[in-house]
């Protein structure tokens, strides 16, 4: 048996999941969690195969620090993220040892299943890319890397000094880099902009490492 655990905070997310694992029998569901930091101490007595991670839980805990954490016990246990965050930095976090594979939740099931069924097998699954969304007259891969960069920081709260100092830029370029964002988006200010990265997720800024 695989044993596994689900950490999803959204119960109807979490239900949905627990039905597809009753589907298979290789699976026995050992543990179901909202919070990712609880799910990770249970990982760390051993015995669990398989966890499906939410990346953003109750509290706004990160599963993907949790699930770096699990990976690095050295128990075996593989690490599949499931996410609707869209933020091109959570999929480069996965990746880099947040997790064994990732899987957007708008895609199915089937697909779910084959990830996991990869993921068992050792190997490491993920997109090429963050989905490509639209926000509002623009899609999200018009935004350069240097643009992304800035909005990040200017979305976290910094000020374009701020901003500047980090990035070693002018506080022109600064303000240039957002101005060019809202032109090209059709935006009736930086305002909407921030508040359209937000609700679209493309840019995350609340997760919670530890506790």
């Amino acid at each position: 048996m695989i044993n596994t655990i689900i950490v999803e905070d959204n119960r109807m997310i979490r239900d949905y999941l627990a039905r597809m694992l009753a589907e298979d029998e290789r699976f026995r569901l050992a543990g179901r969690f909202d919070d990712a930091f609880e799910a990770e101490k249970v990982c760390a007595g051993g015995g669990i195969d398989l966890v499906l991670m939410d990346v953003q839980t109750l509290h706004n805990h990160s599963g993907l620090a949790a699930g770096e954490r699990i990976r690095k016990q050295g128990c075996g246990t593989k690490v599949v993220a499931v996410t609707s965050l869209v933020d091109p930095d959570v999929l480069a976090r996965a990746r880099s040892g947040g997790a064994d594979s990732l899987w957007y939740k708008d895609h199915g099931s089937s697909e779910l299943m084959e990830v996991i069924d990869l993921t068992l097998a050792g190997e490491r699954v993920f997109p090429d890319s963050a989905p490509n969304i639209e926000l509002k007259e623009m899609l999200a891969g018009d935004i350069t890397p240097r643009q992304l960069a800035v909005l990040r920081r200017f979305v976290s709260g910094m000020t374009y000094d701020e901003i500047a100092r980090e990035l070693k830029m002018s506080k022109v370029g600064v303000r240039w880099n957002i101005d060019q964002i809202v032109q090209k988006g059709g935006f009736e200010s930086k305002h909407e902009l921030m508040a359209t990265v937000l609700c679209n997720k493309y840019i995350v800024t609340s997760l919670t490492e530890t506790e």
